[in-house]
């Protein structure tokens, strides 16, 4: 039995306790037990997420030895600031932390290291608020990118349902493709995600426009991404000159033209490769890449993955379902 402690405290994401809790859960069930899952805080008792809903800790801190911990998940949430404070909570944290095998972060706030948390320094504080991080804390390197990062026996996700996929890679290390793949058809998760993919969405990494002839390019993009989109072309069609194309676009969407037809593209295809077998030259043609070398290029640097290996993932859960 491997003894799995999710620590929850006032204000905690209530997905970073309840996405992982049920994948391990549900692991323990194919395993003959596998997973002792166990829920602590400052004070046992009920424990108020961000969202108001309460959830039962059956430990305090104090009713619980940070020796008997396998892995420690940490939850995030707009809480972690004042978790920070609790000279006795971040004392447990650390303690268990240097004697579990795995120690996990989920959320933006996560536990300090070298890459979004992996790799603590020695005395450094178990839980740093990402935000401003590399500012407080010079010797973080924080990848904002990857949808988890694995470094050594800290492992720490980009948060909420990343947490799940960072759970399911822990069971796929634990116990094996077939028990992590079964967990992911069971709770309806098609893909489980490698790591390294990044959290890679047009609408959530870029601003919606304010002015009609910007939100007229970004919709002549979106509507078709194949087509030809070179500033000229979107300054026509926004009549404006290419220099006041460029210079409003950048200020109300947050990218350039340019970078944002790429990103549409990349989204297109990755659609486009989870739901069909066109071959990806021919798929880089349509969708205006050009090439295939093109679209591999673009989509290993937006997504960390190969588009083979992107759909590859796909069929492999289709064929598990």
């Amino acid at each position: 039995m491997r003894r799995v402690v999710f620590v929850i405290f006032e204000g905690f994401q209530s997905l970073d306790l309840t996405g992982p809790y049920e994948v391990f859960q549900y692991a323990g069930h194919l395993s003959d037990g596998g997973y002792d899952c166990r829920v602590v805080a400052p004070e046992a008792g009920p424990v108020a997420s961000r969202s108001g809903l309460p959830v039962h800790a059956s430990y305090g801190i104090g009713d619980l030895d940070p020796a008997e911990v396998d892995t420690l998940v940490v939850a995030g949430g707009v809480g972690v600031d004042a978790a920070c404070e609790d000279p006795e909570l971040v004392g447990w944290v650390r303690r268990a932390a240097e004697g579990a095998a795995r120690g996990v972060g989920v959320q933006r706030r996560v536990p300090a290291g070298r890459r979004r948390g992996a790799g603590r320094p020695p005395g450094h504080h178990p839980l740093v608020p990402r935000t401003g991080a590399e500012e407080a804390h010079p010797e973080l390197d924080v990848d904002c990118d990857p949808i988890f990062i694995r470094d050594g026996p800290v492992w720490t996700s980009a948060g909420v349902t990343a947490g799940m996929d960072l759970a399911l890679a822990l069971v796929e290390d634990d116990l094996g493709r077939d028990v992590a793949h079964a967990v992911a058809r069971q709770l309806v998760l098609f893909l489980r995600r490698p790591g390294s993919q990044s959290q890679f969405s047009v609408p959530l990494w870029t601003a919606r426009p304010a002015s009609d002839p910007i939100r007229a390019a970004v919709s002549a993009v979106e509507a078709e991404p194949g087509a030809r989109h070179s500033i000229a072309d979107l300054a026509d069609r926004c009549g404006l000159s290419p220099r006041h194309l460029q210079r409003r676009f950048a200020d109300e969407v947050g990218v350039p033209p340019a970078a944002y037809v790429e990103r549409v593209r990349v989204e297109a295809a990755r659609r486009a490769l989870a739901e069909g077998d066109e071959p990806v030259e021919a798929l880089a043609r349509r969708l205006g890449f050009g090439t295939g070398e093109t679209l591999r290029r673009s989509f290993h640097r937006h997504l960390g993955v190969a588009p083979s290996d992107y759909r590859e993932r796909f069929r492999a859960m289709k064929e598990y379902a």
